[in-house]
């Protein structure tokens, strides 16, 4: 596969990175945690952009694109580490009125879970379970919950959930197959622009951060970081292309199997990345004030969306 962008997916892919480095630079995106990872008028410029329509035909009022492009969008909101239920909001559109405008902002949680844990509750307008019998959605003021006090990620505030409502039938087993399916690859991107973002983060403070009176990029166990760094980003993009690739055409590939790869590879690169960042900016990296931290967070919490590492690496020993 040629995975070259051509020149409409490289103005899509710079749009979208010049939009997030406007509106989501990183002292706005740790703003956010006072507002549970949300704030409404930022959601709707996102909206704005095209992000939850974007799959969508121009006739329901979408921009008409593939899964190819959404991967391209979706690594550019992991790279800014956006928060926020966009990949719920993203796939709701069509399904869930305002979802597609930004009127509405939309979550899901699989079912059956226990604990049932549902992200940025008190951001919601509705909730979708995701079960083996289909999506049902649930408006959120039937749902209550416990807040958790320290979630691992701070923008990605959790509350524990008793018991929900069964919810009004909005697609069958086909859907939400469809839905762990792309979700799954979407979530792929996130983490390989994670994978990219840590890269880049990292290797500045090592041209930067003297010891000896030399930038540490120039020590060989700092360049081995580095080097390892990139190639785990750049396998991770070549597994996560492939399956955006692969799912708007099934003829070129398994598109099972490109998305249980894909899930897999990204999400150890964007963890191992993570953690190779806070490794390069030694003890500074483990501190509230430098932002290695917030990418490994958000790396754990969307290795858990739509199946764990684990998960996804027995579907694929399954595969092959």
């Amino acid at each position: 596969m040629d995975f070259d962008l051509n020149e409409d997916e490289a103005a899509l892919q710079g749009g979208i990175r010049s939009f997030c480095a406007g509106r989501f630079d990183m002292e706005t995106v740790r703003g956010l945690e006072a507002s549970a990872g949300v704030d409404r008028g930022r959601w709707r410029e996102l909206a704005d952009t095209g992000v939850f329509g974007l799959r969508l035909p121009e006739a329901d009022g979408g921009v008409g694109l593939g899964m190819t492009e959404a991967v391209l969008v979706f690594e550019e909101l992991g790279r800014a580490v956006v928060p926020g239920p966009i990949l719920a909001t993203h796939l709701a559109a069509g399904l869930v009125d305002g979802a597609v405008s930004g009127d509405r902002i939309v979550g899901l949680v699989e079912r059956p879970a226990h604990p049932i844990l549902v992200e940025h509750l008190d951001a919601l307008d509705a909730l979708v379970a995701v079960d083996d019998e289909g999506l049902h959605l649930i408006e959120s003021g039937a749902i209550s919950g416990e807040p958790v006090g320290h979630p691992l990620d701070p923008l990605t505030p959790l509350h524990v959930v008793a018991d929900l409502p069964a919810g009004e039938a909005i697609g069958g087993p086909e859907d939400a197959a469809r839905w762990r399916l792309e979700g799954s690859v979407l979530a792929a991107a996130q983490l390989l622009g994670i994978a990219g973002a840590t890269v880049e983060l990292g290797t500045a403070y090592a041209k930067e951060r003297e010891q000896f009176g030399k930038p540490i990029g120039t020590f060989q166990a700092v360049k081995h970081i580095l080097a390892d760094m990139l190639t785990r980003a750049e396998v991770a993009r070549a597994a996560v292309y492939a399956a955006g690739v692969t799912l708007d055409d099934p003829s070129v590939g398994d598109p099972d199997r490109a998305a249980h790869g894909a899930k897999l590879i990204a999400g150890e690169a964007g963890i191992a990345n993570g953690k190779a960042c806070i490794q390069v900016h030694g003890g500074m990296g483990f501190t509230w004030e430098v932002d290695a931290h917030l990418y490994l967070k958000r790396a754990f919490v969307l290795d858990t969306v739509f199946g764990s590492g684990d998960m996804h690496a027995e579907a694929m020993a399954a595969l092959v």
